[in-house]
């Protein structure tokens, strides 16, 4: 079944051209921010002779407002926003999917509980409860994650949940329940595998959602502090500067742009594909 899924989705992905464009895109972007460090310019190296300066062969991207090669920041600031990205994703995919496999296999009240726990987070605007709190945590790259992840998995879970009710009902969970099989062997062995095609959606919207909110709270100045860089502060640094050298903001906003449409690309293609598998299965 698995290796028939697999055959599926990469079949289908070589006649899906946004989707190759995607990965595309995101393999490079991924290999030019692991290789930042050969760059010849220090990320973080004050010129003041050579502030401001427009894209040329020297500084392909510019320089800044303290004359740091921009291109350089950029890849740095990079691995980052796509560190938070991967690291809120694997965080909050985790607590999700674990939540959402026990409250659906469960039921009664542990079910309840945590459904109404999910919303009640889930109305409150989170966006503000994360500037709240990340104001009164230390400000750093580890708090970013934590408080990210923390606002990010009641959706996952709510997936999961829904698809574990109709996984528990069929013959082989049944039969494993009849034969004395422990709890967590079953959602362990049988529940989650059987919703990995979720689970993989799910993965992919998170971290775009996750460089997206990291964005936002470096924008406001929440996030990453000097002299670090992120796509979300070099946007933030660019404000005073955009009628004077507009490519500050363009260049770190046309990263962000690109990186969070090809996960979001590569996330719908994965749940055409696998969808109706799962619905059959």
């Amino acid at each position: 079944m698995e290796n028939k899924s697999s055959r599926h989705f990469w079949t289908s992905l070589k006649k899906n051209k946004p989707a190759i464009i995607s990965i595309i895109v995101l393999l490079l972007l991924i290999v030019a921010c692991t290789l930042a460090f050969l760059s010849p310019y220090d990320p973080n190296k004050i010129s003041v002779a050579e502030r401001l300066e427009n894209p040329s062969f020297k500084h392909l991207f510019g320089t800044d407002d303290m004359g740091r090669d921009y291109f350089t920041r950029a890849l740095f600031g990079g691995r980052v926003s796509l560190m938070v990205g991967f690291t809120a994703m694997i965080m909050a995919t985790t607590l999700g999917t674990l939540i959402g496999a026990i409250s659906g296999y469960m039921g009664g009240f542990i079910d309840n509980f945590f459904m109404r726990l999910i919303d009640i987070l889930m109305s409150i605007p989170s966006f503000f409860l994360i500037l709240t709190l990340n104001v009164y945590l230390k400000p750093g790259l580890i708090t970013i994650v934590i408080i990210i992840s923390l606002f990010s998995w009641m959706t996952v879970a709510r997936i999961i949940r829904s698809e574990t009710l109709s996984i528990k009902e069929r013959e082989y969970v049944t039969a494993a329940i009849s034969q004395g099989i422990k709890t967590r062997k079953i959602i362990f062995k049988h529940i989650i595998p059987n919703v990995f095609p979720s689970i993989m959606v799910a993965s992919t919207i998170n971290i775009a959602q996750a460089i997206l909110m990291e964005s936002s709270l470096s924008f406001l100045g929440l996030g990453v502090q000097q002299p670090n860089a992120s796509w979300g502060s070099m946007l933030q640094n660019a404000q005073g500067y955009m009628s004077e050298v507009p490519s500050l903001a363009i260049f770190p906003g046309l990263l962000i742009l690109f990186t969070v449409l090809s996960f979001n690309i590569l996330g719908d293609h994965i749940r055409t594909t696998f969808e109706p598998k799962t619905q059959e299965g």
